[in-house]
């Protein structure tokens, strides 16, 4: 049986308008195998998880430079609960303090990345996480 492939949505919440991270963090997980759909700027948190829910990803990865994430990632890990994608693996990359990126793991969010996180790092996450080493 061939392995599933993994399936990650990128997505840009709120009113930020810096996607050069997400794109590039797209682009590595594209180039480990990985299907990645990149929803552009400017996405609400039910706009994040529909598109979760309609295509049907392994996990959610978010780039918030705003300093917005205490108030988007609770509402995005609201929406997917509502959709019942609670398997989704949500990932959050941005500048984030320590004591936010603390709170936002306990919310559920499996991984915080900050400026400089080596892509491979990111990639190596993914796939341990899921189960596709």
């Amino acid at each position: 049986m061939a392995k599933k492939t993994i399936r990650v949505l990128i997505a840009k919440p709120g009113l930020d308008g810096h996607d050069r991270g997400a794109k590039v963090i797209a682009q590595a997980l594209r180039d480990a195998g990985m299907e990645v759909i990149y929803t552009g700027l400017r996405q609400t948190p039910e706009m994040i998880a529909e598109a979760a829910l309609q295509e049907d990803v392994d996990a959610v990865g978010l780039s918030i430079l705003s300093g917005a994430h205490m108030a988007l990632v609770p509402r995005i890990l609201a929406c997917l609960r509502s959709n019942e994608q609670n398997d989704v693996l949500v990932f959050v990359g941005g500048i984030i303090p320590e004591k936010d990126a603390e709170a936002l793991l306990k919310m559920g969010v499996k991984a915080v990345y900050g400026p400089g996180t080596a892509t491979t790092k990111v990639v190596d996450d993914l796939n341990g996480a899921l189960g596709k080493e």
